[in-house]
């Protein structure tokens, strides 16, 4: 993890309140998980999917900033692919796949502890410059 990746983490209340580990950060590229608890489901008893799009966008948060240049997310759209329960393991894996000039492209997969698909991601973030230490 860089060190603007462990700076964002260490003031993000949301992924701490969600149990959010930053496993790997890197430009481009970062991996994140969270386990699935029962606070964390909806009325069917399964993962709420706005949790899901919440550990998706932390990785592609980390995976934008991580070279220490401020990146907000400008768009998302999240496809559940299948369900999951308490207990589960979920790692969310972000990768950089385009960019023209301050945006960039990043596709999100989260799998389960059997590394099954449970959402897929793609979003986009815009570059605004300035460092993420400061912030």
């Amino acid at each position: 993890m860089t060190d603007a990746s462990a700076a964002m983490h260490k003031r993000d209340h949301v992924a701490k309140e969600l149990g959010i580990e930053i496993t790997h950060a890197e430009v481009g590229l970062a991996v994140v998980s969270m386990t699935v608890e029962e606070r964390m489901t909806n009325g069917l008893g399964v993962c709420h999917g706005g949790l899901l799009f919440t550990l998706a966008d932390t990785a592609m948060a980390h995976a934008s900033n991580a070279g220490n240049e401020r990146t907000l997310s400008t768009t998302a759209s999240i496809e559940w692919i299948s369900t999951a329960r308490i207990g589960d393991h979920l790692v969310a894996t972000s990768r950089a796949v385009a960019q023209r000039g301050r945006n960039t492209v990043h596709d999100i997969t989260v799998t389960n502890g059997n590394g099954d698909t449970v959402a897929l991601v793609r979003g986009q973030t815009l570059t605004l410059g300035g460092p993420v230490l400061d912030a």
